[in-house]
């Protein structure tokens, strides 16, 4: 079926979709950290209007919950607690690549067909008018698995495990129109949960070994007393 064929509520749902997948490589290409947090809260916020939208047109409307936890948790707080680790931090440099830029934007372009190439059966079977942001969903997984490998700050990596957990919560809602409320508010639980313990990591790392860059822990080594 042609995009031009689906309802105005579909077309909205697969451009949202899109939308998703151009803010992980928009994370991939920043270059500060503030302009990261500030595209992944973007991606949250998208991805709030995504759920509304699949809340809307399958007339689930407990996916109205799950909306707004996501705004709650992954458009304001996440993002207002990593801008406040960053100020009392004081990270000011750009955030660092582990390899080219240009390399790491055709390596996620990789992946991108990858998904497709893995996702086309499971679209063949679904009979659900998502079924084509499953291939979407799993690229955002994978590009976030990608920025954690590719990216030396740990505020940088936290943010790929976040967009990580963006893709698996947009694969869980596109593919089966939602989760069961209990295992929504584990996740949303998990996640705040998980945000304060990197901010309180953050700080125990830079203690540690005086800055965020991890391949400062690759030169630990033991010392004789």
């Amino acid at each position: 079926m042609s995009y031009a064929q689906l309802s105005l509520m579909e077309q909205l749902i697969l451009t949202l979709s899109a939308m998703i997948l151009l803010t992980s490589f928009l994370l991939l290409a920043q270059s500060r950290i503030i302009s990261l947090i500030n595209t992944f809260a973007s991606q949250g916020f998208l991805l709030f209007l995504g759920t509304c939208l699949i809340a809307q047109s399958s007339g689930r409307y407990h996916l109205y919950i799950s909306a707004g936890m996501t705004l709650a948790l992954k458009v304001f707080f996440v993002p207002w607690l990593l801008r406040r680790l960053v100020r009392r931090l004081d990270i000011r440099r750009d955030v660092e690549n582990v390899g080219g830029p240009s390399m790491i934007m055709i390596a996620g372009g990789a992946l991108v067909l990858f998904s497709y190439y893995v996702a086309l059966p499971i679209r063949e079977l679904s009979d659900l008018a998502t079924r084509n942001t499953i291939a979407i969903s799993l690229a955002v997984i994978l590009l976030g698995m990608l920025m954690m490998i590719t990216r030396r700050k740990a505020v940088a990596q936290v943010v790929g495990f976040m967009s990580m957990e963006n893709g698996l919560f947009f694969a869980a809602v596109v593919s089966t129109y939602g989760m069961p409320m209990v295992v929504e508010l584990g996740i949303a639980f998990d996640v705040l949960v998980a945000a304060v313990l990197f901010g309180i990591f953050f700080f125990q790392i830079r203690a540690g070994i005086g800055s965020l860059d991890v391949d400062h822990l690759n030169r630990l080594h033991e010392v004789d007393r």
